[in-house]
């Protein structure tokens, strides 16, 4: 069985299914065991669900500026 650590590890690939059968299968009986493990995975879960819904800068000016700022604020 895999440690908690081990999960840890393997979390985002387990999310976007990129683990092979028996990896994803040592997760899943993890999962089932360990009460902890289960909440990460459900609040990694709902991070990336925020993330998606979050939307695009609304102005791509606006990091140009910064960075305009920034080269300002560096010159003597």
């Amino acid at each position: 069985m895999l440690t908690c650590k081990e999960l840890a590890e393997q979390a985002s690939l387990y999310l976007d299914k990129d683990l092979g059968f028996g990896e994803q299968l040592s997760v899943r009986v993890h999962l089932l065991m360990c009460r902890h493990c289960r909440r990460f995975i459900h609040q990694l879960r709902l991070s990336q669900a925020v993330i998606r819904e979050y939307p695009e800068p609304l102005d791509t000016k606006l990091d140009e500026q910064a960075k305009q700022l920034a080269e300002r604020h560096k010159q003597p």
